[in-house]
């Protein structure tokens, strides 16, 4: 499908949330606009879900769950996985165009990504591997030490209704990191997208509607966090919240959760370090950093943001690094020569652009970057130049906040045990990375770091049989992997008398 076909399909009647399995229009009947970030036009009108929409949603997932739902056999839940993963292959090149369109992502980055093959991030694949779960979850029998005769034994079973609320940088792979996980358990969910990226996720609801799920098994509702996602997050017939974002709204998702003391994982914000060694391979480490840092516009949780570098090396790394921002092709996202896209909105271009003038005020020196583009046809959208900071210190805004864009701290240091220090200096602890050629040093820092995730002599890689989850700050609990059908599932306890 190309470009024009997409966007001509968009430009119809405003999109409709999917509840109990029909595509309705919000109770108010209101909708908003999303936004192209490469060229500030509308792309569509999407309906503006609130907390009635919301009480419809988890009403239809409840019915569905303790309804026809509950007797799908393990098999069953594995062919709609599969069936699934089918149509998502079917239609992942206009999944992605709708990421392009709508979030800003780079074209060349996104087809990167989901074309052919088991690569990082690629939802058919993730699709594929929670499949084979679902008929693989069974609890077990306990020798117990009792006199009494007694058989003992647990069961697993779903969690329950599921709210999931994702962000906007990642509006095709966030949905299924939540969905997957679910069907495979049997749970039911209800999903709420980033209102400022929702055509991916509400795409991917046009095609669960293919499938033989019975009405309410997933429903998409579209809104804004302080209305939709707040009545989700302290919904009372809500089981479950699976929250990616901020670490400020992950604390409101939290505080929310007491209501009836729901489960919550959450995956949040992060500042990581990535350390680069004196001995290490420049020539690797450098482009490295670069996408640890630049890919999908900076816009990425566990972007690599603070640059420590070993003072032996460090102008030369600040000097090539430079040269490397530089070199990166800022444009139009589906321009498929273009490295870096735009900003996803205006406010969060505004917020970046903070940080432009914040560096050099502390005292930071600007050795790429450091200035919104503005040229020609860009003026229209949310670009920024890659930004390299030299000469930071630990204290300044750059290096302790989450900036969420295309912005680099490069930091000096000496010794191991002071990076170490310096780099576990921070509320978040979602990623780290160690460049070097000594394996006992990369052990001892992978031992150190207090991180989620660790990358040596690489970075960001994904895979969903990994765990990928935060520590401190950046939240709990973990997605992808057989690790999260813990959080999608309880575990109940049975004794069985056995004698007369």
């Amino acid at each position: 499908m190309d470009v024009e076909s997409v966007i001509a399909e968009l430009g119809g009647a405003p999109r409709r949330l999917l509840i109990d399995g029909r595509w309705v229009p919000a109770v108010s009947e209101k909708t908003f606009d999303t936004i192209n970030p490469s060229t500030g036009a509308v792309i569509a009108s999407v309906a503006e879900g609130d907390a009635e929409d919301i009480d419809l949603a988890v009403a239809a997932a409840r019915r569905a769950l303790e309804g026809p739902w509950r007797r799908f056999t393990p098999v069953q839940r594995q062919n709609i996985l599969l069936r699934f993963a089918e149509l998502v292959e079917k239609h992942i090149d206009e999944l992605a165009l709708l990421n392009v369109i709508d979030m800003g992502v780079p074209y060349s980055w996104q087809m990167g990504v989901t074309r052919g093959g088991v690569k990082p991030g690629n939802p058919v694949e993730t699709i594929r591997y929670f499949a084979g779960w679902a008929t693989k979850l069974h609890g077990e029998t306990v020798q117990n030490s009792l006199s009494t005769p007694l058989h003992s034994l647990t069961l697993r079973e779903p969690v329950g209704v599921v709210g999931a609320i994702i962000p906007w940088n990642s509006p095709l792979a966030a949905p299924v990191w939540k969905i997957a996980p679910v069907l495979a358990t049997g749970c039911t969910i209800v999903l709420k997208p980033a209102e400022e990226a929702p055509l991916t996720p509400l795409r991917l609801g046009e095609l669960l509607q293919e499938l033989d799920l019975p009405p309410g098994v997933v429903n998409v509702v579209t809104g804004y966090g302080e209305t939709a996602g707040a009545r989700l997050a302290a919904h009372p017939d809500v089981n479950k919240i699976g929250f990616t974002g901020s670490t400020a709204t992950g604390r409101e998702i939290i505080r929310a959760s007491a209501v009836n003391m729901k489960r919550v994982h959450v995956e949040l914000g992060g500042k990581s370090p990535d350390i680069v060694f004196a001995d290490a391979d420049l020539d690797v480490a450098i482009p490295g950093a670069a996408m640890g840092i630049f890919a999908n516009n900076g816009q990425v949780c566990s972007a690599g943001s603070r640059i420590f570098v070993q003072r032996p090396v460090y102008e030369e790394f600040v000097s090539r690094f430079a040269e490397e921002a530089a070199r990166l092709k800022v444009g139009d996202a589906l321009d498929p020569d273009t490295e870096i896209g735009p900003i996803v909105s205006r406010a969060q271009l505004d917020r970046v652009a903070g940080y432009l003038e914040s560096g050099p005020a502390e005292g930071a020196r600007v050795v790429a970057g450091g200035h919104r583009v503005e040229d020609g046809e860009l003026a229209k959208g949310n670009f920024v130049a890659p930004t390299v900071f030299a000469d930071v210190r630990d204290e300044m805004r750059i290096a302790r906040e989450e900036i969420f864009g295309p912005v680099a701290s490069v930091l000096p240091f000496d010794t191991v045990d002071e990076v170490i220090r310096r780099a576990n200096a921070t509320e978040y602890g979602l990623a780290a990375g160690v460049w070097t050629r000594d394996v006992g040093r990369a052990h001892k820092m992978i031992d150190a770091l207090q991180a989620g995730n660790v990358y040596v002599n690489t970075w960001g890689q994904v895979d969903p049989c990994m765990p990928f989850g935060g520590l401190k700050t950046s939240g709990y609990g973990n997605e992808l992997s057989g690790h999260v059908l813990h959080e999608y599932l309880n575990t109940k306890a049975v004794w069985i008398r056995v004698d007369d």
